[in-house]
């Protein structure tokens, strides 16, 4: 098992019980030394993650390792709906358009309108098989491993490809975003794909429910500063939305039940 991995077995197990991770019951879990498990939490404690103790660590934020795609869908379904329609909203007549894993992406592709006549890229297994079938949109998938949890492709394949990849607009989610930890995923595959993602587009979009902020995840993906927008929802308190502005994106609060406005345009 490579460290990474044993990383993530580590931190999903906390996740699933108390929080609280013992070097020697993790060590005989794994099969590995018990100065291993210590190296493993020393990496996580710098990472943020856990905050090591004797005889083992606890969780700092004990948000959800990895939610299927399926337990996502069905939370927070009127705050994901507003935020993708402000994105669509957005988004150009035509062009081309990298769409990221997951629930809000996912959301994202349902309301986009028949005539738009857009190239849509997208590692997400289900929003390719959703858009497959529209006569004004190209569809390409990014190669690469596909996840069970989260219907995605990911690792080297599908970086290669990315790095071949100019698109005018790339939408990405998060499991986490932290004003210092920037923002953040489960796996490394995750995160280099969302980084992939980022250097292929002119224009790069976060899109987040408001509970995504303050929490950390396992793995840093981008800093905010590199995002020229955020749309979220207005559970989003002011002080966190003007702080986060400092830090370079335009913050776009949206409340559920209004009409979304168009005030992102489109690159040149």
């Amino acid at each position: 098992m490579y460290p990474a991995e044993r990383h993530a077995a580590i931190v999903a197990a906390a996740h699933e019980g108390t929080g609280r991770i013992a070097v020697v019951e993790t060590s005989e879990r794994l099969g590995v030394a018990r100065e291993t498990i210590r190296r493993d939490l020393a990496v996580l404690e710098r990472q943020g993650v856990v905050r090591r103790h004797r005889g083992g660590a606890v969780l700092i934020d004990r948000v959800p390792f990895e939610l299927s795609l399926q337990t996502r869908q069905s939370t927070e379904a009127r705050e994901r709906r507003a935020i993708a329609e402000r994105i669509v909203g957005d988004l150009p007549e035509e062009g081309s358009i990298l769409l990221d894993s997951g629930s809000m992406t996912l959301e994202i592709a349902m309301l986009l309108p028949e005539n738009r006549t857009l190239l849509v890229v997208t590692n997400s297994l289900p929003v390719a098989a959703l858009l497959a079938g529209r006569e004004r949109l190209t569809v390409l998938t990014i190669p690469g491993q596909a996840r069970a949890v989260t219907q995605a492709t990911v690792g080297d394949w599908a970086g290669r490809r990315l790095a071949q990849l100019h698109v005018d607009v790339a939408v990405v989610g998060a499991n986490g975003v932290h004003l210092e930890a920037g923002v953040t995923t489960t796996l490394p595959e995750e995160a280099e794909v969302k980084r992939g993602m980022l250097r292929a587009a002119r224009r790069r979009v976060l899109a987040v429910t408001a509970s995504k902020f303050g929490a950390i995840s396992f793995c840093h993906a981008a800093d905010i500063a590199e995002f020229d927008v955020i749309v979220t929802d207005d559970r989003l308190d002011a002080a966190t939305v003007a702080a986060a502005s400092i830090l370079g994106p335009e913050v776009h609060v949206v409340t559920p039940g209004e009409a979304p406005r168009n005030l992102v345009q489109p690159p040149p």
